[in-house]
């Protein structure tokens, strides 16, 4: 049995998210972002537990889907198992696929680094703690790079946030898809103490402050 802590558009109009506990000025869209892009895109992020990321992104507009996996080790120890031990090189990631008609890669970062996650905290995030943990971009191609890198500039540039940005920008390898338990875990586990006290807030946070990022129910 698994454990986890319990303590606890292309219009830009669509999305302006942002404002965390630990922002110190109004959190900015990204002055370069990614070109018009023609059929799904994809991003694979890392920001902590991959309940939490997950959790905020399926309910973003112009996201199609979010699964929750491993990047940055082997297939072999592609295991929740062995990357709770901190020492397999993987991070508890999440692969977004999204519709570059309805949003961007450069918004969706905007959402990682204001919504979904302390960008600041060193292979950590609140209680969880090891490098399974940490930030992380994982990029795809030279255009995903470079507006990672410049947003993360321009954020620690304006001091943004109260202290610099930790994120790792790296390429991507693999992306190892989680156990099926990990899958939509905070919707099929609504009682769950950590997803109470740690997903919850997060995603009352997104609908509260930037309702216009909320996908819409049909």
């Amino acid at each position: 049995m698994f454990t986890r802590s319990s303590i606890f558009r292309f219009a830009r109009a669509i999305l302006f998210c942002g404002s965390t506990a630990m922002v110190a000025a109004e959190f900015p869209d990204p002055k370069i972002d990614s070109k018009p892009l023609q059929g799904k895109q994809t991003v694979v992020l890392a920001g902590g537990c991959f309940w939490c990321t997950e959790a905020v992104f399926e309910i973003m507009e112009g996201v199609d889907s979010v699964i929750s996996g491993y990047a940055g080790g082997t297939k072999d120890t592609a295991k929740y198992d062995l990357v709770s031990t901190g020492r397999t090189g993987h991070a508890e990631s999440i692969l977004l696929t999204y519709d570059p008609s309805k949003t961007s890669y450069g918004q969706l970062l905007k959402i990682f680094f204001s919504v979904a996650h302390d960008p600041t905290s060193l292979n950590r995030q609140g209680a969880d703690v090891g490098p399974q943990y940490r930030s992380a971009i994982f990029y795809t191609s030279d255009e995903q790079k470079a507006i990672a890198n410049a947003y993360i500039k321009q954020l620690n540039e304006a001091r943004i946030l109260s202290k610099p940005i930790v994120t790792q920008v790296v390429p991507l390898e693999k992306f190892y898809t989680a156990e099926n338990y990990h899958q939509d875990y905070s919707g099929r586990n609504r009682s769950d103490s950590y997803v109470v006290n740690v997903s919850d807030p997060k995603v009352e946070k997104l609908k509260k402050l930037y309702p216009g990022c909320v996908r819409k129910r049909k």
